[in-house]
């Protein structure tokens, strides 16, 4: 794999970015350290994260922190060789500290997250989604700050629209303020929406899309039939409702990938990860994988 560049850093990151989702639970801490080294010596050097990340056990408002804690035991003796990201606005707690991005709570969130990680600085630091109580200025304002301390590289958006970046990017610039290197949005042959204007306002304005959810929980890699139930082990098996409802009008169109993926000669793995990565903008994409055998058929899919 080549490592690509993101605009405006000189953070070097791998096309496929290890997702840490299911760290916790049901991937074990030895196991969930094991699968990043692992991912590191095959060249997946790009590692993501969230302070609300805590397996399946997660529930909102739910405090979190295990997913970071259990990265930065694998950083350990190898911090330099991985360019981390990690993320913070989603409700970990019931103080007014614990949700959004207000300046005290990214002071807060940021302090916890780099102790957890056992690190003296993040790599890629997002707002995991908007903010409705906090002037965007404010915001900027508080990564800046953050930024000029020496606690984060660079700063980063998820969740954002593409109207909701604009309106971010007005500010930091008006404000004299940095503006995010790189974006996390959905992004799939199931959920292609912002390819319409999320993805070439990005191409435009030189911001890397970091995508999530390429496989859509697993659905694109073929492994859920029509009138089967879901294989063992698979995340519609685990976690019932972070995977879509497999009902007949999904099916249609996991055949009709299949029969395109056919077509040329692919896997629908191999067919949902080369269309992603080779839309406007995308750098790397985000895969939550559980075990060797699912990362490196990831990078058998794009080699």
């Amino acid at each position: 794999m080549k490592n690509q560049t993101i605009p405006h850093t000189d953070l070097q990151v791998s096309p496929l970015c290890l997702g840490t989702m299911t760290f916790g639970t049901p991937v074990g801490e030895a196991e969930a350290v094991k699968l990043m080294h692992q991912a590191l010596d095959r060249g997946v050097n790009f590692i993501d994260t969230a302070n609300a990340y805590e397996g399946y056990t997660r529930f909102v408002g739910s405090p979190g922190g295990i997913t970071e804690r259990i990265v930065g035991q694998a950083l350990k003796g190898r911090r330099d060789r991985y360019v981390v990201a990690t993320k913070m606005g989603m409700k970990v707690g019931s103080g007014p500290e614990d949700e959004y991005c207000s300046p005290a709570a990214i002071r807060k969130q940021l302090d916890l997250s780099l102790q957890r990680l056992g690190i003296d600085r993040i790599d890629l630091y997002y707002m995991h989604r908007p903010d409705p109580t906090t002037p965007l200025v404010d915001m900027v304002g508080a990564l800046a700050e953050a930024i000029k301390a020496g606690k984060i590289r660079h700063y980063a958006v998820s969740n954002y629209s593409a109207a909701q970046l604009r309106e971010l990017l007005a500010v930091a610039d008006q404000a004299g303020l940095p503006r995010p290197v790189a974006h996390q949005p959905p992004l799939g042959l199931l959920k292609p929406e912002v390819t319409a204007d999320l993805l070439p306002l990005c191409a435009k304005e030189q911001i890397a899309i970091v995508p999530y959810n390429v496989l859509q929980g697993g659905l694109l890699t073929g492994k859920y039939r029509r009138g089967q139930p879901p294989p063992p082990g698979s995340r519609k098996a685990e976690k019932d409702g972070w995977v879509w409802a497999l009902e007949d009008t999904l099916f249609d169109k996991l055949e009709k990938f299949e029969a395109e993926a056919k077509e040329v000669g692919h896997s629908m793995t191999q067919h949902a990860l080369r269309w992603a990565l080779h839309q406007p903008a995308v750098v790397s994409l985000i895969l939550g994988i559980k075990r060797l055998d699912q990362l490196e058929e990831a990078i058998a899919a794009i080699a």
